[in-house]
């Protein structure tokens, strides 16, 4: 029995040894996660006191010492343990931070920052449509349009059938001998219109000259050509047109100086065409619709021969007529332009197709306001500079037409034809793009090379120039049929000639427009060389602030 306790002594402290090594080992792992966290270098740790026991962790962990410092600690504050060299941080006791399991840990919410506000970013998908009211209107006007026409052409057709014999003699003779001059006048307006836009593309350096002193020729002309009718009708008519190439000749002469640089900007302008074979497509379904259009109409103003309030109702079609045909112009101007503006701005060669069709959806108000309203600016500031450019001794008239033309100018910022490249590319609004384009132009300092750009003036020339190759075809062949038309279908077909040709004119314009707003807004692109900048060194240099309009010395001041 003495013999057996000693071995029993052995064997319980070898049990004792061997769970001395299993705890070494264990220290000696944690020993392994502590040196891992040496390499790594300082660690944060945030500890749960609810799940441990807090006599345990200080009498088997730490010790007594280390209880004592942890409660002169921060119970509320995170601990960060500091592992390097020698020295260790002691973890945070639990009892400082322990609470009862059914007690939910008190959160101290932290400050919360304000959202930094971020810049609005410009884009170039807007789905919105724009100017609404402006699109409800010329929905509202295309439906009491189509409803007028329908209703004269019932009223023709009639005449011809259920009319008395003279009714129906009258309406043969019209028939006979009215719609097919003006038929012809619609297919040559348009087989103009695709040979100017042609030639202008080709050669733009010769046709530029070309068109200014041919409009002058083929207006004066037409208008000799009426006066040599010696009938009243026709008298009035041709002096009106003679003294329009009167005033035409004299701008050709004026803007002779700006015909290099307005070639120079044709010329970068249309680079980028050839890049889209398709582009010309508006404006052949344009066109299309335009001749169908025209047909029906002029059916329509026959019918209102026959009607009551002839003259008025005459008045009513050609005024609907002429919005109607601008707001086709301008939706190719605002397809070519999107097209145009997005491969300057952003490199993009877009479909032609999906612009048009975002044309003539979300941005077809604003094309119906600007056809509204940008014709009438501009016509009443050709006025104002007219007067402006008069020199005269009645300072009260002068200074009233010198007044008259800053008012133009301050409107002329809130609705131009430059807003139309802005509301392609960014889906603005009509007055809006108009601000924002004049800004760029202020910011640039361009507006006095904008404002005396005269590739408007060459697009408008060009339907002067078609309307009175009309006239001289119509005129011609009524003179020999039936004479007493002949002033009434020369009006007719200078009308629908001119509208036709700014149709297909829309494309060299847009371009145009298109290659200065977006040097405008990025005048370091790659795309554009120094043409606009050298010009407005050079108007520096000989101390022109503004071409156009020569205000009169003493109201300079």
């Amino acid at each position: 029995m003495g013999a057996a306790e000693p071995v029993v002594e052995r064997e319980s402290e070898r049990r004792e040894e061997e769970g001395k090594e299993e705890e070494g080992n264990e220290r000696k792992e944690e020993g392994g996660d502590v040196e891992k966290g040496e390499v790594l270098g300082v660690q944060e740790k945030v500890i749960d006191s609810s799940n441990f026991d807090v006599n345990n962790n200080l009498n088997n962990q730490f010790g007594g010492s280390h209880a004592a410092m942890m409660q002169r600690l921060n119970p509320t504050t995170p601990l960060r343990i500091v592992i390097g060299g020698s020295s260790r941080m002691p973890t945070p006791s639990p009892s400082q931070t322990a609470l009862p399991r059914s007690a939910p840990i008190p959160q101290t919410p932290l400050p919360r920052s304000a959202p930094i506000p971020q810049p609005s970013q410009t884009t170039l998908n807007s789905r919105r449509y724009t100017n609404k009211i402006s699109l409800f209107l010329f929905v509202v006007h295309m439906v009491a349009a189509v409803g007028l026409v329908s209703f004269l052409i019932f009223k023709g057709i009639q005449g011809l059938i259920e009319a008395s014999e003279s009714v129906k003699r009258k309406e043969r003779r019209i028939v006979k001998f009215y719609l097919p001059q003006v038929e012809t006048a619609s297919l040559l307006s348009i087989t103009l219109a695709f040979i100017w836009q042609k030639a202008v593309r080709q050669w733009p350096r010769t046709m530029v000259p070309f068109i200014l002193w041919s409009s002058f020729f083929s207006s004066l002309s037409a208008g000799i050509l009426l006066i040599c009718f010696q009938r009243a009708s026709t008298d009035g008519v041709g002096i009106c047109l003679i003294a329009f190439a009167i005033g035409n000749g004299l701008y050709a002469c004026w803007v002779t100086q700006r015909i290099g640089f307005c070639t120079e900007i044709l010329i970068k302008s249309l680079e980028p065409v050839p890049k889209f074979g398709d582009l010309n497509q508006p404006t052949y379904w344009m066109l299309g619709v335009g001749f169908l259009w025209m047909s029906l109409w002029i059916l329509a103003v026959i019918g209102a021969m026959n009607f009551y309030f002839t003259p008025l109702v005459i008045i009513v079609l050609v005024l609907s007529l002429a919005w109607t045909a601008e707001v086709m112009r301008n939706i190719v101007n605002l397809t070519v332009s999107r097209v145009i503006a997005l491969y300057y701005l952003r490199g993009m060669q877009s479909i032609p197709q999906n612009c048009f069709q975002r044309a003539f959806t979300q941005n077809l108000g604003s094309a119906c306001l600007g056809s509204l309203f940008v014709p009438t600016i501009e016509a009443l500031r050709i006025v104002a500079r007219g007067l402006n450019l008069l020199e005269g001794e009645d300072e009260f008239m002068f200074s009233c037409a010198h007044c008259c033309l800053n008012v133009m100018q301050s409107i002329f910022r809130y609705g131009n034809g430059w807003a139309f490249v802005q509301i392609a590319t960014y889906g603005k609004g009509f007055v809006q793009a108009s601000q924002d384009t004049w800004q760029l132009f202020v910011r640039q300092g361009m507006e006095s090379i904008v404002d005396s750009d005269i590739t408007s003036s060459i697009c408008f020339l060009t339907g002067v120039c078609s309307g009175s190759i009309c006239v001289i075809v119509v005129a011609a062949w009524t003179a020999r049929v039936h004479q007493t038309f002949t002033a009434t279908l020369s009006l007719l077909s200078f009308f629908i000639g001119y509208l036709m040709t700014r149709i297909a004119m829309a494309v060299p314009h847009a371009c145009v427009s298109c290659y200065y707003v977006c040097y405008a807004e990025n005048p370091s692109n790659i795309l554009f060389d120094k043409t606009i900048q050298d010009h407005q060194s050079m108007m520096a240099d000989r101390g022109v602030a503004a071409a156009t309009p020569r205000v009169p010395r003493r109201f300079s001041a």
